[in-house]
């Protein structure tokens, strides 16, 4: 196999620049879909449920993309950035529609199409810093990588508390999501294409190195039986360094679809005693002015979520910088980046203003700024480089299970039975899970995957 050129800060930052787009798509999916359900009428533990389709999609999505994309070679389009363009086109439209969702399914549908798109966009995005780097640079380019997602990250979630700022009304009568809301998922959209669209026009990727092999295996297992075949038989002969990582990810996306979903509802209610009301039970101008207390709450509570990507962005910017540098324990820096985020989760329950609120998301910008580097760090130097792809793609599995448990009854079961009925329990499940998925990183003992010894 030819040794990879190590590439320069600015072709990796052109490589990863899509990922601002897609965590635009994430960060106001994250924010602020559980407030438009709510708003078209939702009951709390009602929310949950109402966002399997998006775990679901990845499910089915990201192993069968991998999978065309490891095979995929176009001499004008490359491997991966075919998928790049329709992905970013697909949910774009999906995060302009959204919020004019008339009533709540077709809401629950818009979510299932975006979350599908995104997958449709992300998992290649992670198989091409593979695809690029030498070994000596993964850690950095994934690193890079999250540096762009923290950035997306806060400003996508800053979006309706600006905008309202900016003189659009957070205000709207029942079941109707407000303008505020509307522009930042249309802004959402537009950065969305573009951003991608400037990875595409930057990024050269390279042919396989035996194009004719290629074409030739290709060939040999065409056809949709062999495609199920393969993405089975990796999923049975699957690294341990793998399922090891797996373990880790079940309780670290476990806790943010905890946070995801049930955010806007505990915190709004628990931090500033301001839940959403419920217009059958009280007057018009009862109704509105709590709505507006709701509304006003939400921006906050979306505000600070945005916290957590840019405490991402300035951990990532740490790390970029040493491991430009020097090698690092993989292992080490997840474990204590997630133990750090779990006990932000759990310092809400003593969190009453939003100055308490945003220190809590900064702890928590830590674990997400790991967990968007390191298992793929990690992983990426465990399996097959010819693999990298439908493994990147069946590795989601271990983001997307999690979520559906958590969405078919997990949450609700879980910090009901062991935190109590109160709604802000929910961010102390969230807490726990963290901290265990950090302690699971002891189970990982492949040196290659903890540490990686530099050329240099």
């Amino acid at each position: 196999m030819r040794p990879k050129q190590q590439l320069s800060f600015l072709n990796i930052w052109n490589m990863s620049f899509g990922f601002l787009g897609i965590q635009f798509g994430f960060a106001l999916q994250g924010g602020f879909m559980s407030r438009i359900f709510q708003t078209l009428g939702a009951a709390k533990d009602d929310i949950p449920m109402l966002w399997i389709f998006a775990p679901l999609a990845g499910l089915l999505v990201q192993p069968v993309i991998g999978y065309m994309s490891d095979r995929t070679w176009s001499p004008k389009w490359g491997r991966r950035k075919p998928f790049f363009l329709i992905g970013a086109i697909l949910a774009s439209f999906a995060l302009v529609y959204m919020p004019h969702s008339p009533v709540l399914w077709v809401a629950v549908g818009c979510l299932l199409i975006l979350d599908a798109s995104i997958n449709i966009s992300m998992e290649p995005f992670r198989a091409l810093v593979a695809d690029l780097l030498p070994e000596s640079q993964r850690s950095y380019g994934f690193v890079v990588q999250t540096l762009i997602i923290g950035i997306g990250t806060w400003v996508a979630s800053q979006l309706p508390w600006i905008i309202n700022k900016l003189g659009v009304s957070n205000e709207a009568t029942a079941n109707v999501v407000p303008a505020n809301v509307k522009w930042a998922f249309l802004i959402g959209g537009i950065v969305f294409i573009t951003s991608i669209l400037y990875t595409i026009f930057t990024t050269k990727e390279y042919p396989p190195e035996d194009l004719d092999a290629f074409n030739k295996e290709k060939a040999e297992t065409a056809g949709f039986g062999n495609g199920v075949k393969e993405i089975f038989t990796n999923i049975i002969n699957m690294p341990t360094t793998m399922k090891k990582l797996g373990v880790v990810q079940f309780f670290s996306w476990f806790a943010f679809f905890t946070m995801w979903s049930m955010a806007t509802p505990a915190l709004t209610e628990y931090v500033f005693e301001s839940p959403k009301p419920d217009a059958g039970v009280m007057s018009d101008a009862a109704y509105t002015a709590a709505d507006l207390a709701y509304n006003n709450a939400a921006d906050l509570v979306g505000s600070a979520m945005g916290t957590y990507g840019l405490t991402s962005m300035l951990f990532a910017l740490v790390l970029t910088f040493i491991t430009m540098k020097y090698n690092i324990n993989r292992k080490l820096v997840h474990m204590v980046s997630l133990i750090i985020g779990g006990l932000g989760f759990i310092m809400m329950l003593w969190t009453h203003d939003a100055t308490m609120l945003n220190l809590c998301f900064a702890c928590i910008g830590i674990a997400w700024g790991s967990i968007l580097s390191m298992p793929y760090a990690m992983l990426s130097s465990a399996i097959d480089p010819k693999k990298m792809g439908i493994y990147m793609g069946l590795f989601n599995m271990f983001i997307v299970i999690p979520q559906i448990v958590a969405a078919v009854g997990g949450i609700n079961f879980a910090y009901k039975t062991f935190f109590g009925e109160a709604i802000i329990n929910t961010m102390l499940l969230a807490g726990a899970c963290l901290i265990i998925s950090g302690l699971c990183n002891l189970l990982i003992t492949n040196p290659n995957a903890i540490r990686y010894q530099s050329e240099s």
